[in-house]
Order: structure tokens, then sequence, then C-alpha cells
């Protein structure tokens, strides 16, 4: 089960401690002590984009949780790559599939939800199935970078998560698009073919278009709207 709301502010006092002693140090590091901390009850997840963030994982911890998030409007490149990430490393991918189908959620709310109302889509097939499978988990690990956004450009390497009262590790938050591209290439990891295709950030495919040269990294991503962030990655705080 999920850590109780009275160790909430043990594990936010260890998230502060922790970040301010492994800012700077190298992503595997971060992620050795998670693994040492957390065990079992450490989990990661991952847009399957690329292989990099599972792989370091499965270095510190072999076998590790990582979640992928089917929303059921994928690109097929993006489920080939989840199967090429789970044939190839040494972790266990578990797919979380929404509470309705799609059919089904087109019949109770009318189809295309995700262009009328895109929080509302968000919340029904990201960030409710994600509330109830990181239930049993007191940290999860994220890919996110200070370079990808605006919104993410001052997050830390360790943080207290105030939305699903987790820590939050972003092992990779210091690196840069070549730094990924490196570790990728010297690794020879499995990579969404779509990020070769002018898509470097994957989400749904009706809500994610190609990125234009000069665009943000994120600009494919809900076009046109004022949406940024799908709801999954508020910023953390004390409790």
């Amino acid at each position: 089960m999920s850590a109780p709301p009275q160790d909430h502010a043990r594990l936010a006092a260890l998230a502060d401690q922790a970040d301010k002693e492994l800012a700077g140090s190298d992503p595997l590091t971060v992620l050795r002590w998670a693994a040492d901390e957390f065990g079992d009850r450490l989990c990661v997840a991952v847009s399957m984009v690329d292989a990099a963030l599972p792989h370091l994982a499965s270095l510190a911890r072999p076998g590790v949780d990582v979640l992928f998030l089917d929303t059921g409007y994928h690109f097929a490149e993006t489920i080939s790559t989840r199967d090429a990430i789970a044939a190839a490393l040494p972790v266990n991918v578990r797919s979380i599939a929404p509470r309705q189908s799609v059919a089904e959620q087109d019949a109770e709310f009318g189809p295309r939800l995700f262009e009328r109302e895109p929080d509302r889509c968000c919340a029904m097939r990201k960030t409710e199935p994600l509330r109830n499978t990181l239930a049993p988990y007191h940290a999860w690990v994220t890919g996110l970078r200070r370079d990808e956004a605006v919104t993410r450009s001052n997050i830390g390497v360790v943080e207290w998560d105030t939305q699903w009262g987790l820590v939050k590790i972003n092992p990779i938050a210091a690196w840069s698009l070549d730094d990924l591209n490196s570790y990728l290439t010297t690794h020879n990891l499995p990579v969404n073919p779509l990020v070769h295709d002018g898509y470097p950030s994957i989400g749904c495919a009706p809500c994610t278009r190609r990125v234009q040269p000069g665009e943000d990294i994120r600009a494919g991503r809900w076009a046109g709207a004022s949406k940024t962030e799908c709801g999954l990655h508020a910023r953390g705080g004390r409790p």
C-alpha cells in the first residue's frame, strides 16, 4: 500500500535532503540511492520515447517495474517501442489501461473528447489510471529534463510530489538532448522511430504533431491549445 499520510512529512524531508546531497550526481548514482532506499516500492514511469531511463534503472535495480500508460490513442511506433524495451532490458514493463476503452468513453462522453475537453480526457486516460497504479509505491522515477520546457526548468533531482504523495526522482534532470542522444548511441538502445521523423516529444497520436525547426521541443503537444502538460507532473512541495 502507499505510504500513509503520517509518513508524508518524513518522506518529504528525505526528498529535500536527498536533493541537496545528490545535486550534481550522475543519473546512475541517483538511481542506486533510490533503489537502496525504496527497494520494491520504487517504480519508473515512461512514455516510450526511448529506452534511456529504463536502461539506467535496470542497472540500479534489475527487474524494476516500468509503468506505461496505454491510453488507447498511442502511435503504433510507441507500442512497438514498448515491446522492444520489454524484450531487450531486464525490467518489468507494466502497461496500464484506463477504466474505459476508447469506444466505451466515446459512447458515454461523445467522440473526440480530446479535442473538446483535453484535460478531462487526460484525467480519465492518464491521471486516474496512474493514481491507482502508484498506490503500492513510495517513490517514482521520471525522465523529466530541465531543458524540455519552461515548466520543467527548475525541477530537482529528488522532489516531494504532493500530487501523488510520493518521492519523485528525476535522475536525468540536468541532461541536455545531446546528453540523452549520446547515451542512447553509446548503449545502442531502442528509440521510438517517430523521434527521427520530427517528433521529439511523443504523446497520444491525436494530440501530437511534428515539431518545426526552431520550435520548443514540446511544441507539438496539444498544438494550438494553452495546454502544455497532461497533468501527471505537478510541482513538488512540502505536505
